[in-house]
């Protein structure tokens, strides 16, 4: 029987990865490692080193390469669902190709976690699996390596929070009855559309990497801050991943109000 494990592996880090995912990655007979092919061979090279990290033998893992989403058009979700068809083709061919019996266990590593703005479980669902087959091993969110960069809380006290994405923010403005927004999947800097008075960010890129690159302080003042040193990174590295907090004055959580005094 195939077994499939979507294993959560953080921001990258080795260190944030759990004893759970060790194990199924260890005990994996075949890692499935996609490759982008928009010039992220630096980011392809984080698993790779993950993997090593791990003394994962390079017979075991099995490499293709991303099929890229179709853009033209406003019908966005259709778009998203030709893509998931694509990929989950590319990965029915390395099953066959590399375990032809159709058994054994596979891992294929998530970013952050499976569960959280990711699309591998709606992918892993086209295989015809059964439930059973599948096992999702979570990981830690970017969200949670960013809160604990900057040393803040994610809610304000009693307060709730919202998880949101560049897109729905551009569309939608800021909610009405929440105060925190936790911004994922922001390639167009929607920060920039922001009006809302007094309201502080919190950004981060590369998180729990090397090149980790923090930013914080009262939005109107750090939207173009933010916006080159971004460009900047991604024109250096070729990729970027990044994640912000915004949140209204006057909700600021413990400790907060002096960070931001500090920061000027």
């Amino acid at each position: 029987m195939l077994q499939l494990f979507l294993v959560g592996i953080g921001t990258g880090n080795p260190g944030h990865l759990t004893r759970e995912a060790e194990h199924a990655i260890r005990g994996a007979d075949l890692i499935l490692l996609p490759h982008k092919e928009d010039n992220k061979a630096e980011l392809a090279q984080v698993r790779l080193a993950l993997l090593q990290e791990l003394s994962v033998s390079d017979a075991r893992i099995a490499h293709f390469d991303m099929p890229l989403r179709r853009q033209q058009g406003d019908d966005y979700d259709s778009q998203v669902d030709e893509w998931h068809d694509a990929i989950a083709r590319r990965w029915q061919d390395c099953l066959h190709a590399h375990l032809p019996s159709g058994t054994g266990r596979v891992a294929l590593l998530v970013w952050g976690d499976p569960a959280l703005y990711d699309s591998t479980l709606r992918i892993a669902s086209r295989l015809g699996l059964d439930s059973g087959q599948v096992q999702v091993v979570p990981g830690i969110t970017s969200m949670q390596v960013l809160c604990s960069a900057h040393g803040i809380a994610l809610n304000a006290i009693g307060a709730p929070f919202l998880v949101t994405t560049g897109r729905q923010l551009r569309e939608n403005g800021w909610p009405q009855g929440v105060d925190t927004l936790v911004v994922m999947l922001d390639g167009q800097c929607s920060y920039e559309q922001v009006t809302e008075p007094g309201a502080v960010i919190y950004w981060g890129a590369y998180l729990g990497m090397p090149q980790q690159i923090l930013l914080q302080g009262p939005l109107a003042a750090m939207q173009q801050v933010i916006s080159s040193r971004r460009q900047q990174a991604r024109q250096e590295h070729g990729w970027i991943m990044d994640i912000y907090l915004l949140r209204r004055d006057g909700a600021a959580a413990v400790g907060e109000v002096d960070k931001l005094r500090s920061a000027g």
